[in-house]
């Protein structure tokens, strides 16, 4: 065998093995083939990063448009405590608790605002489909503007929510409110069914399990963890402090017969 095929052979061996090392490849009875992961384009959570691990089972796989579509489950938990504050308000029923206000509107801002619209959605996803051209460009424009509206609306709840008593401010905090979970329940919606859909097809299967990696290691930067996870329980209490966890609250009543 000549020093070329010697060499271009040990090439191999190492790059297989690193394969093997990182789970790109997996090796089914002395075949090799590609990894569920690798060919999904997801990324495997490592043990002790959110699922369980090896010894647990069900290591989990996330792609990069399943971890946008999660993050927006948080977010309209959040909303969802919005509703109710604003429906409160309006009727001059129920609790009304400032500081669990303001956390939820502090959440929303480092969560969603600053981490999930400006770190992933604007850096990464957006710039993607305004390439497209078209009506998913546009859309990209009005998500934009929406996202601004949203800083907005958020400094305002915020500062009401911090000061520790809602006053004369029951109405326009009211507005405010609904105003914006009409907003973000369409926002949301409309990113879910048309934007990250429009990105995906942008991207190569590689190319997502690389931009799941990426995602990953922004959020650890950021939050020092699991920031899904943080966001998670942050939600939680601001539920349980409005007195909102139990999800039956929700079920609708019997129709009248």
């Amino acid at each position: 065998m000549s020093m070329h095929m010697e060499e271009l052979n040990r090439r191999g061996a190492v790059a297989v093995a690193a394969a093997l090392a990182t789970g790109g490849l997996v090796n089914l009875g002395g075949l090799l083939v590609p990894s569920a992961s690798a060919a999904q384009g997801t990324r495997s959570r490592k043990p002790g990063e959110g699922g369980k691990d090896e010894q647990g089972g069900d290591d989990e796989d996330v792609s990069a448009t399943e971890d946008l579509m999660r993050e927006h489950g948080v977010l309209r938990r959040t909303l969802i405590v919005y509703a109710e504050l604003s429906e409160r308000l309006r009727s001059n029923t129920g609790r009304i608790d400032p500081g669990a206000l303001a956390d939820a509107a502090k959440l929303f801002r480092e969560f969603g605002e600053d981490y999930h619209e400006h770190t992933l959605e604007e850096q990464h996803v957006f710039p993607e489909v305004r390439k497209g051209g078209g009506p998913n460009a546009k859309l990209v424009e009005v998500l934009l503007i929406q996202h601004q509206r949203g800083r907005e609306i958020t400094d305002y709840l915020y500062r009401i929510g911090s000061r520790g008593q809602i006053g004369g401010d029951a109405e326009p905090l009211a507005r405010a409110l609904a105003s914006m979970t009409r907003m973000y329940q369409a926002h949301a919606a409309f990113e879910d069914t048309v934007v990250f859909p429009a990105w995906k097809k942008t991207q190569s299967k590689q190319r997502l399990g690389e931009l799941a990696e990426k995602f990953e290691d922004i959020e650890k930067k950021r939050f020092g963890k699991d920031g899904f996870d943080e966001a998670i329980e942050r939600i939680s209490k601001v539920e349980q402090a409005l007195g909102l966890a139990d999800l039956a609250v929700y079920t609708a009543p019997s129709l009248p017969r």
